[in-house]
C-alpha cells in the first residue's frame, strides 16, 4: 500500500495533541520529523512522540528528501507563506485552518494549484459521523433540509495566546466560526449568496469574541451560527428538516477513538420522547484525514477538495467581517 512519511512545521499544540497522533494511528502515515525555530522544543516534542527527526528550522525540514508531506499547524498569518515553500521544495501540504488571513491571503495559493496536492485540514470532513448525516439527507429522511444551527464555544482570555492577536489571525470567527461554515456548506452541498454577521470584539486585544453569523443559500436552506472565544466550553450541531431533525452531540471535537452519538428525532413529542440515539463507531478523524490525503499523494486519488474550496471559506468569512462593519447583508455574487 505504500507509507507516507509525514513532516510537521512547529511544535503547535493542535499538532502535538491531535494531529501527531492521528497520523501515527492512521493505515498509510508516520511522522518521521518535526521542526521548530527553538531546537530544544522540537527535540522534546520528538522525544515524547516517538519521532526520528528534529529540527531547529523550518527550512531544514523542507529539504529533507526522505519527507513525502508535510502538515502545517502554524500561526493563520504563516499559513500561506510557508505552504507556499514548502509546495517550492515540492512537498504536498495538508494546512490547519482556516486557510489563510482573508480571501486575498488564500488567493496566493491559487498560483501554485495543481503543482503538489494542498488541502486545508478541516478534519470533521472525514468523521463517520458527519459522513452518515450526509448521507441522510441525501436520502430524504429529514425531507428537505431547511436549517442549519451550530454553537461552538470556549473560554480563553490568556494575553499570550496567538487566537487573542489580531496580527496572527486571532478571534472565534477565524479560529472555530470557520467549523459551522464548513458544516453548511457540507451538509447542503450548496454555497451562501449573502451573510449577515453581529460582532462583539473584546476591549483588550480587538478580536471577536462573540461572533453570530446567518448565512442565507438561496431556496436551499439557511445556515446560522454563534461562536465565542469567552463563554463556557460547548458545541452543537442541529440540522432541520421539513419531516425530521438530527443533533450531532459533539460536532466538532469529536473524541479520538471514541464512539459518537447523533440524535435523530420525527418531532412526535416535544419531551424529546421520539428521539432516537444512533451510536456512530469509533473513529479518529486525524487519523481519517490523513489517510485521505494519503490516497492523494499515494495513489493519485482525487482531492476531496482544493484551494478554491479553501478560498470560498474565506470569501465567507470575509463577507461577515464586512457585514460586522456595514450593519447589512453582504452578498457573495
Amino acid at each position: 500500500m505504500g507509507e507516507l512519511r509525514w513532516g510537521v512545521l512547529s511544535t503547535a499544540k493542535i499538532g502535538l495533541e491531535k494531529v501527531i497522533p492521528g497520523i501515527q494511528r492512521s493505515k498509510r502515515g508516520r511522522v518521521t520529523a518535526i521542526a521548530s525555530r527553538d531546537l530544544d522544543r522540537a527535540r522534546a516534542a520528538a522525544d515524547e512522540l516517538g519521532i526520528e527527526k528534529a529540527y531547529g528550522s523550518y527550512a531544514d525540514l523542507l529539504a529533507d528528501p526522505d519527507i513525502d508531506a508535510i502538515y502545517n499547524p502554524l500561526p493563520n498569518n504563516l499559513h500561506v507563506p510557508l505552504t507556499l515553500q514548502a509546495v517550492a521544495a515540492g512537498k504536498p501540504v495538508l494546512c490547519e485552518k482556516p486557510i489563510g488571513m482573508d480571501r486575498a491571503d488564500a488567493e496566493r495559493l491559487l498560483s501554485v494549484e495543481g503543482e503538489v496536492p494542498v488541502m486545508e485540514a478541516f478534519m470533521v470532513r472525514f468523521h463517520p459521523q458527519w459522513l452518515w448525516a450526509r448521507a441522510q439527507i441525501r436520502e430524504g429522511r429529514l425531507g428537505e433540509l431547511r436549517a442549519i444551527q451550530s454553537f461552538f464555544s470556549y473560554f480563553n482570555r490568556d494575553p499570550t495566546n496567538i487566537r487573542n492577536a489580531p496580527e496572527t489571525g486571532g478571534g472565534a470567527l477565524l479560529d472555530i466560526g470557520c467549523y459551522p461554515i464548513v458544516a453548511g456548506r457540507f451538509l447542503l452541498e450548496a454555497e451562501p449568496q449573502r451573510v449577515f454577521a453581529l460582532i462583539e470584539r473584546d476591549p483588550d486585544f480587538g478580536v471577536d469574541s462573540l461572533t453570530t453569523g446567518i448565512l442565507d443559500f438561496g431556496g436551499k436552506g439557511r445556515v446560522d451560527f454563534t461562536v465565542s472565544t469567552q463563554v463556557i466550553p460547548y458545541q452543537r450541531v442541529q440540522v432541520i428538516g421539513t419531516e425530521g431533525r438530527l443533533e450531532i452531540e459533539i460536532p466538532f471535537n469529536a473524541p479520538q477513538g471514541e464512539a459518537t452519538r447523533v440524535f435523530r428525532d420525527n418531532g412526535g413529542n416535544l419531551r424529546g420522547e421520539s428521539v432516537q440515539i444512533q451510536e456512530i463507531s469509533a473513529a479518529d478523524q486525524y487519523a481519517e484525514q490523513a489517510d485521505a490525503f494519503a490516497a492523494v499523494v499515494l495513489d493519485q486519488a482525487p482531492l476531496p477538495y482544493g484551494i478554491a474550496d479553501a478560498v470560498q471559506n474565506m470569501r465567507i468569512i470575509d463577507a461577515l467581517f464586512r457585514s460586522e462593519k456595514s450593519g447589512a447583508w453582504e452578498s457573495l455574487s
